[in-house]
């Protein structure tokens, strides 16, 4: 019994290795690394950590940069006039980490990177957001505004405004947030006997949003009577946001 359980785990052994070479000369194909990926913050963190030629690059606006950065991150505004441009200048050949605030322009980046050539691209998931609630550092340009932000105090007070508060999780140059926000107000309007809409900018916001947990926007909350009923992260379709909080 004792010999068949020994030539059982030889054979998964030899399985399980010839399986890792397989996956070694499929992601080395040809001699070059192609590479587009997002990974975790600790893994992006270690990341850094053993690469000392990375380009580390932050696509969000100049006023979120200054706001609190990576060390060592360099600024190239996703949504700036020159953005190919400012990419072009950098080292195709050299690995590539890029963020930004919750993950999706820094996801957008990444795929535009990837089909200009550059063999290295990898993304953090859930971005500064996610970055800033796992306690991890960040550096503060001098011209940064200094922003207290909304107190969980006052956060709990708007919830008491109405019999039912739908908080909105924002920010300005969030497109799915902007997609949402007429559908989100055309409800409170339509509803506003019972329903009142809270909304909280995400970049003047971060303290709170780091309390809270909330490592990505759009996000939405329900409140009835100051209690939480319903949350969604995402964007979500006007039918699905009726459906889901019977409203």
């Amino acid at each position: 019994m004792m010999k068949k359980l020994l030539s059982i785990l030889l054979l998964t052994s030899a399985v399980n290795m010839a399986a890792c070479q397989n996956q070694s000369a499929q992601t080395s194909a040809n001699g070059q690394k192609t590479i587009k990926t997002s990974i975790s913050v600790s893994d992006y963190e270690q990341r850094l950590t053993v690469t000392p030629n990375a380009q580390l690059i932050d696509v969000r606006t100049p006023g979120e940069y200054e706001g609190g950065h990576l060390k060592n991150a360099v600024n190239i505004n996703i949504n700036g006039d020159d953005f190919e441009g400012q990419l072009a200048k950098l080292d195709k050949t050299k690995p590539v980490m890029v963020y930004c605030l919750s993950g999706g322009r820094s996801s957008s980046a990444a795929n535009k990177m990837a089909a200009m050539g550059f063999t290295e691209v990898y993304n953090m998931e859930g971005g500064i957001m996610q970055w800033r609630n796992a306690g991890k550092p960040l550096e503060t340009g001098a011209a940064a505004p200094k922003k207290a932000g909304m107190t969980m105090d006052a956060f709990n007070k708007l919830l008491t405004q109405n019999q039912y508060v739908l908080v909105d999780y924002n920010a300005t140059w969030c497109e799915p947030c902007k997609k949402m926000l007429p559908v989100l107000e055309a409800m409170a309007t339509k509803k506003k006997d019972k329903l009142s809409l809270a909304k909280v900018d995400a970049d003047e916001n971060k303290d709170l949003l780091k309390e809270k947990g909330i490592a990505g926007i759009p996000y939405l909350e329900l409140y009835q009577n100051g209690k939480l009923i319903w949350s969604h992260n995402g964007f979500i379709e006007e039918a699905d946001l009726l459906k889901e909080t019977k409203l």
